[in-house]
């Protein structure tokens, strides 16, 4: 009997907590958070919440193997987080910059091409998930990446620690 009830309450519970986190999702975000760095000169932006979501896709489906969570498998030390990109050169830590890095990438000082070891518009032969991805697609995946802290916090980007 005891058995009964509480599968019984473990259901009931499920049902209810499942009703309210699938309601919570990160197309529901404000604008304020929603807002990110259009380019250099500190213009603004505030993506649609299409643009959100397909930004995650992109990011998973493209970038994902690589940065999962803000991070760089391939060297740890340079991550997606905000404080990496902005030291970076030339700055990334705005949506124009990220574009022009995903078409140009350069090595975190910016002396270097990296297209032939990084996916980028340019590689786009090597990498051919690159190949169908549009200037809208490319802003998408970069409003993804300025997004993610203000949804994830420090553990975007916060490497073994969280991931």
């Amino acid at each position: 009997m005891v058995k009964k009830y509480s599968q019984l309450f473990s259901f009931i519970f499920f049902g209810i907590f499942s009703t309210f986190v699938a309601t919570a999702s990160a197309i529901d975000l404000d604008e304020a958070t929603r807002t990110i760095v259009a380019d250099g000169s500190g213009k603004t932006i505030v993506l649609t919440p299409e643009q959100v979501k397909r930004g995650k896709r992109l990011f998973n489906a493209t970038c994902g193997a690589c940065h999962v969570g803000g991070i760089s498998k391939t060297n740890p030390n340079v991550g997606l987080d905000p404080e990496a990109l902005s030291l970076a050169t030339p700055r990334r830590d705005n949506v124009a910059a990220l574009v022009d890095y995903l078409k140009n990438p350069t090595t975190y000082d910016g002396l270097e091409s990296i297209a032939e070891v990084h996916p980028s518009i340019k590689s786009a032969d090597i990498y051919p998930r690159m190949r169908s991805l549009t200037d809208e697609d490319l802003k998408a995946l970069a409003g993804h990446i300025l997004l993610s802290p203000k949804v994830q916090g420090e553990k975007w980007g916060g490497g073994k620690t969280y991931y």
